[in-house]
C-alpha cells in the first residue's frame, strides 16, 4: 500500500471565496454559510482523480507502514480462512422487542464487518489474491442484509413489528457505516472485485445507493440531522455523537460511490447538517456526553472535515476552526492517569481512545500537548505494532491511522498532567495536587443539568481518584438494553443520583430533564486549592421541599478533600442521606469515620464526618449486567460493560441524618490514613 500518496490534508490552502458568514457564538464560521451548492460542485474533485489512499493497484510505499501491521493483519487473515459469516436469523433480530437484549444480534452484525475489513487489509498488504473470495462472500453476505443497522434503532423507520421493512430504508449510526465501510472496500480492491464479477461493484453501488443515499436526502426529519433543533433551536435538544458520527459515514460513501449530481447534493446536505451539530457545540469544546464519546463526536467531526478538505483540494476547509482545536483539547483536560478518564453520564471510568486520532487532532490544530499524548498512548497500548484496535467504523479510522502512524516516533511521548481544568459551558472541573504528576489527590466534580444526552441523574456529582487509582467514583453505564434508552431509563440504579455521590433529600432522588439543574455555580482555583460551588436545589423536585442546598467540594492541595453542604428545606419528612460509592472496602470505625482500604495499592483513607448529625451504613451494590461465560479455567464471569471496569460489586456509604432539623451544615473531610502507612 503506497502510503507515499497518502492525504496530506490541513496545511492546504484555503478556499478563495469566502463570503459574509454568520459565526456561531462559540466561534464556528457555519460550512453551508461559507460555500454554496455551486461552490462544492465546482470544489470537489471527481472520484475517478479523487486518490486519498492507495488502493490495491499501487505496488511502492509499504515501508511506511510498520512490517509488524501487515504481517498481523496478513496472520490474522490467514486464521479465518474459510471465513464464516455467521447467520442473521428474524429471531435474533425480535431478541431486542423480546427480551430487551441488544448484543447477541449486535455481535454477530459487528463481527461481520470487522473480519471483512482484516482480510480486505490483508489483501491490500499482500496483493496475491488469496483472500478475495472471502472477501466477495462478505460484501455479499452483508449486501443480503434486511437492514445494515441494528434492532435498536428500527424506531426511526416507526415499524410496530419490529423488523426491517425493506421498502422503507432509514440511516442509522450503523447502516451508514456500514456504507463507508462498502466503500472503502471498493476504493481499495475494485479491480480485484472485477475480475471476479463486474457485478459485485455494482451491487455495492446499488445497495448503498437504496439504502443510504436516497433516504438520507430525502429525509430531514430524522432528528440526529439537526433540522427539528435548526427550527427550534429555543425548545429542541441540540443534537449529539449520531450527528458527526453519521454525516461522516455518508461523506465518505458519497465521495466514493455517489455519482454525478448527487454527490454534490449529499455533500452538501452534510455540510448543512455538520453546522447543526457545530453551532450549538459548547464553546469550551466539553463534550456533556462524557470523553468515551469524545470519539465519535469531536473525533467524527475531525473525521469528517479532513475528508472534505481532501476531496475539494483544500478548497473547503475547516480545520482551522478554533472551536475544532477546543474539542480536541477536551480528552486532555479529562485525562486521570492511564487508563481512567473523568467518566459522567454513560462513559467509562477506563476508556482507550484512539491514539491515532489523538495525534491527529493535535496535528491538524498545532497543538503539540494532543500530538505527544497520542504518542503516548500509541506507545503503551503497542499502538502500530499489530492489529489495530477498531471495532466501530474499522476501515474508516484504520486507513486515517495508517496515515500517520510512521510520525509517532518523531514525537516525545507525554501525559496530559494537567493541574487545573475548568470548562465553563458544561460545568466541569478537574484539579490535581499537582502538575505533572498523577502523584497525590485528583478531584472532577460538575454542575449542569440532567437534560443532556446519554444523561444520568448526577448534577452536582463528583470523582476522586488517589495516585491514579479510584476512590469514590462514577459507576458509569452497564451493558445497554431495551431498558438503556427507554421510559425505564431512571429505574436502572447507576442512573439514578442516589447511587452517585449525592444526597437524597426528603425521601426523593433527582429527576431528569433540563430544568433539573445546578444554580449559582462558582468555581475557584490557586495555588493552594480548587473548589466548586453551586446550589443543588432545582434539580430536585418541588416535593423535596428544599428552599437552598449548596454544595462546595474542594480539593486542598496536597492535603485532603472537603466536601461542605449547607442546607434549608421548607419543611421536613424524611432523613436525609449523604451517598458516597466506592469501588474500596469499606469498614465503619465509628459513628464519624469510616476507614476505606486499598488492599491492591497498599493505602488507605479516611472519610470524616466532621459536623453534622448523620450516621452512617453500608451496602454492596451488585453489578449483573452482560452474559454469563465461562472462562477457560472455569471461572464464571459476565461480560457486561460496567462488570468488566469494576468486577462484580461496588459498596454505597449512606449517611443517614440522626434528627429532623430543616437547615445546617455538613462537614467530610477526606484523606490519606497516615497511620496505617
Amino acid at each position: 500500500m503506497q502510503i507515499g500518496k497518502l492525504l496530506l490534508i490541513g496545511g492546504l490552502g484555503l478556499c478563495t471565496w469566502m463570503p459574509n458568514r454568520a459565526i456561531a457564538q462559540n466561534g464556528w464560521t457555519p460550512l453551508a454559510q461559507s460555500y454554496t451548492w455551486s461552490d462544492v460542485q465546482q470544489s470537489l474533485q471527481a472520484s475517478a482523480h479523487w486518490h486519498p489512499y492507495p488502493n490495491v493497484a499501487d505496488t511502492t510505499g509499504l515501508f511506511l507502514i510498520p512490517d509488524s501491521v501487515r504481517a498481523a493483519y496478513i496472520r490474522a487473515a490467514e486464521k479465518l480462512l474459510p471465513a464464516s459469516w455467521g447467520s442473521l436469523p428474524a429471531t435474533l433480530f425480535l431478541e431486542y422487542n423480546r427480551n430487551g437484549n441488544r448484543t447477541h444480534y449486535e455481535a454477530v452484525s459487528f463481527h461481520r464487518r470487522e473480519q471483512l475489513a482484516t482480510l480486505v487489509l490483508a489483501e491490500c498488504f499482500e496483493r496475491k489474491g488469496r483472500f478475495l473470495d472471502d472477501i466477495v462472500n462478505g460484501i455479499w453476505a452483508i449486501c443480503e442484509e434486511s437492514f445494515w443497522g441494528v434492532p435498536a434503532h428500527m424506531y426511526l423507520q416507526g415499524n410496530p413489528h419490529e423488523l426491517p421493512d425493506v421498502t422503507h430504508p432509514v440511516v442509522d449510526l450503523f447502516a451508514a457505516e456500514t456504507a463507508q465501510e462498502m466503500a472503502w472496500i471498493y476504493y481499495l480492491l475494485k479491480p480485484e472485485l472485477d475480475r471476479v464479477s463486474p457485478l459485485i461493484a455494482r451491487r455495492i453501488e446499488e445497495e448503498t445507493t437504496r439504502r443510504i443515499f436516497i433516504p438520507y436526502l430525502q429525509h430531514d426529519d430524522w432528528g440526529y440531522l439537526g433540522f427539528y433543533w435548526r427550527a427550534h433551536p429555543a425548545t429542541a435538544e441540540r443534537v449529539n455523537n449520531w450527528n458527526p458520527w453519521i454525516n461522516s459515514n455518508v461523506l465518505a460513501a458519497a465521495l466514493i460511490l455517489a455519482k454525478d449530481s448527487l454527490r454534490a447534493k449529499l455533500v452538501y446536505k452534510t455540510m448543512q447538517s455538520i453546522d447543526n451539530f457545530a453551532i450549538p457545540y459548547p464553546a469550551d469544546g466539553g463534550s456533556d456526553e462524557g470523553p468515551e464519546y469524545w470519539d465519535r463526536a469531536a473525533g467524527a467531526l475531525l473525521d469528517y472535515l479532513q475528508l472534505l478538505s481532501s476531496a475539494t483540494n483544500g478548497k473547503i476547509n475547516a480545520l482551522h476552526q478554533p472551536l475544532l482545536h477546543q474539542m480536541g483539547r477536551y480528552i486532555c483536560d479529562m485525562y486521570i492517569s492511564y487508563p481512567y478518564f473523568v467518566n459522567y453520564g454513560d462513559a467509562d471510568a477506563i476508556y482507550h481512545p484512539d491514539p491515532a486520532l489523538i495525534f491527529r487532532f493535535g496535528k491538524y490544530t498545532g497543538d503539540s500537548l494532543l500530538m505527544k499524548f497520542g504518542a503516548y498512548l500509541a506507545m503503551r497500548e503497542h499502538f502500530g505494532s499489530q492489529l489495530l484496535p477498531y471495532g466501530f467504523g474499522v476501515l474508516n479510522r484504520a486507513l486515517f491511522a495508517l496515515q500517520v502512524m510512521h510520525e509517532f516516533p518523531q514525537v516525545q511521548p507525554a501525559q496530559p498532567f494537567l493541574r487545573d481544568a475548568w470548562l465553563p459551558d458544561i460545568q466541569v472541573m478537574i484539579a490535581r495536587s499537582k502538575a505533572g504528576t498523577d502523584a497525590g489527590f485528583y478531584l472532577a466534580a460538575q454542575a449542569g443539568n440532567n437534560g443532556k444526552s446519554h444523561n444520568h441523574n448526577d448534577v452536582g456529582n463528583f470523582i476522586v481518584y488517589d495516585n491514579g487509582h479510584p476512590i469514590w467514583i462514577d459507576a458509569g453505564a452497564q451493558t445497554y438494553t431495551a431498558a438503556t434508552f427507554g421510559p425505564r431509563r431512571y429505574q436502572i440504579w447507576n442512573n439514578q443520583s442516589a447511587y452517585h455521590n449525592l444526597p437524597d433529600i426528603n425521601g426523593y432522588m433527582q429527576q431528569a430533564g433540563q430544568a433539573f439543574r445546578a444554580k449559582h455555580v462558582v468555581y475557584q482555583a490557586n495555588d493552594k486549592y480548587a473548589s466548586l460551588t453551586m446550589d443543588l436545589s432545582a434539580a430536585y423536585p418541588d416535593s423535596a421541599h428544599v428552599k437552598q442546598w449548596k454544595r462546595t467540594i474542594q480539593l486542598i492541595r496536597n492535603r485532603e478533600i472537603v466536601l461542605k453542604e449547607e442546607y434549608q428545606l421548607f419543611s421536613w419528612e424524611k432523613p436525609l442521606i449523604a451517598h458516597f460509592l466506592t469501588p474500596l472496602l469499606p469498614l465503619i470505625k465509628n459513628n464519624r469515620e469510616v476507614v476505606l482500604t486499598d488492599t491492591m495499592h497498599h493505602r488507605q483513607y479516611l472519610l470524616q464526618l466532621v459536623s453534622g448529625k448523620l450516621y452512617p451504613q453500608i451496602d454492596t451494590v451488585y453489578i449483573r449486567d452482560g452474559d454469563l461465560v465461562q472462562t477457560k479455567n472455569g471461572q464464571t464471569i459476565r461480560t457486561g460493560r460496567m462488570y468488566r471496569v469494576w468486577g462484580d460489586h461496588l459498596y454505597r456509604i449512606s449517611w443517614v441524618q440522626a434528627d429532623s432539623s430543616t437547615q445546617g451544615m455538613i462537614l467530610f473531610r477526606f484523606l490519606v490514613n497516615k497511620k496505617h502507612l
